[in-house]
């Protein structure tokens, strides 16, 4: 995270420029609100995305989170206009301790993340996709990175879809430039399900509520050594998923949900 506890303490108190945050019910819901720029990411919103996630990792209260935006394009990747030298920025939030990478925001959330995509997704839009646990897509969103069309590359987009896809697969993407349908994005594992446009928000509604009646610490224990599993050799991980288990049983939330079991009964989950 690029920002500590103490500083998303009074996330409350701040007014975003590009992005609606709500909370309710154990849900931040963080809404891109850039539609005239196609939600294209630029310096302010990247840090106030960067924040808002600090804050979601930090917050006991926040079980999951939903990425979510506004308009016909759910992210037209970076904004490359509002990123060359001098060009002014608003300061909406603290500044961050290092750069602004998405693929790693997402990665240190350990909560899961589900994105709600209506509209096309381009280039540097796929980072936020990628870093979800769950992505579902209404059936006329599109999906395309067009980044060599403009003699470029999409770096670490690459990165993103080897983490979910085969290598020939991620490197077509990146090569050809194809716009993909929303089925042929979940077909390659790129979108989790596809609905209609009308029940696009029922449906993320229903995944969160599944995912509430489960506890939020063993999703935490459990995405985070995820992560830790990727740095450590192979004769080494499953003493440490182990230990893991081990850890996880000393929780409030283990000893609730075994006892719960035993007394059939639904559990009450503290997040702890």
């Amino acid at each position: 995270m690029l920002y500590t506890s103490q500083q998303t303490a009074s996330f409350a108190t701040y007014t975003f420029r590009h992005l609606r945050a709500e909370q309710n019910d154990h849900v931040l819901t963080l809404t891109l609100d850039r539609p005239e720029k196609k939600n294209a990411l630029n310096p302010t919103l990247l840090n106030e995305l960067a924040f808002a996630l600090a804050y979601a990792h930090y917050e006991k209260e926040v079980w999951l989170v939903v990425l979510a935006a506004v308009g016909d394009v759910f992210c037209a990747g970076m904004d490359l206009k509002s990123l060359s030298a001098g060009e002014r920025q608003e300061e909406t939030v603290p500044p961050p301790s290092g750069p602004v990478r998405l693929a790693e925001l997402l990665a240190g959330l350990h909560k899961p993340c589900l994105a709600r995509v209506q509209g096309a997704v381009y280039a540097g839009g796929f980072l936020l996709i990628g870093g979800c646990t769950h992505v579902i897509a209404a059936d006329t969103a599109t999906f395309s990175l067009p980044e060599v069309k403009r003699g470029l590359f999409p770096f670490q987009v690459m990165a993103s879809l080897l983490e979910i896809m085969p290598a020939r697969t991620a490197l077509d993407l990146c090569l050809r430039a194809r716009t993909l349908s929303a089925t042929e994005a979940l077909r390659i594992g790129l979108v989790t399900e596809v609905v209609s446009p009308d029940d696009l928000e029922k449906a993320v509604e229903r995944l969160a509520e599944e995912l509430k009646q489960y506890s939020p610490t063993a999703m935490q224990f459990g995405l985070r050594a995820f992560q830790q599993l990727k740095s450590l050799p192979v004769d080494q991980q499953q003493a440490f998923l182990y230990e893991q288990f081990q850890q996880i049983q000393q929780t409030a939330d283990a000893r609730e949900g075994m006892t719960a079991f035993l007394e059939k009964r639904a559990p009450t989950w503290r997040g702890e």
